[in-house]
Formats: C-alpha cells, structure tokens, sequence
C-alpha cells in the first residue's frame, strides 16, 4: 500500500501557485484553487492523482497534515 505526498509551491514569475501529490505510482502538479482552502487544495491533488493512477474506484482517502506543513493522505481500502 502506498501514501500520497502533497506538497504547496508558491508562485513564480512565470508560473502561479500549485500543489504536487507524489507517490511511487506517480506524481501529479495541479494549480491552487483559489476558492478552497489549503486543506482542500491537497486533498484535491491527491485525489486528482488517485485518477491518473487508476485507483480512484479502489481506495478512498484519510487526509492529514506532516510537520512541515505538507499533506499526508493514505489510501483507505473501499469495502
């Protein structure tokens, strides 16, 4: 079983702010949406990746937060 990483990265001159969810079936960068708040952003960046790796009918996720201010999300066996 895997966990997904998120992870904020603030803007640039050339790009606008983002959210990365990695794990070791992926990695995936979506823009930050504005009208969720932080918490949101990761989770929806972590099911977004959920989608690309073709688990998104598989598992659920359990969100939370490490340390260092990024997100921890472990994939939830869906009965």
């Amino acid at each position: 079983m895997q966990a997904i990483q998120t992870k904020y990265h603030g803007p640039t001159n050339s790009t606008g702010s983002r959210i990365t969810a990695r794990c070791d079936a992926g990695r995936l960068t979506v823009p930050y949406d504005y009208a969720l708040n932080i918490d949101g952003n990761h989770r929806a960046a972590a099911e977004a990746l959920l989608v690309k790796v073709g688990w998104d009918n598989l598992h659920s996720l359990a969100s939370g937060t490490l340390h260092d201010g990024s997100g921890a999300h472990v994939l939830i066996d869906r009965a």
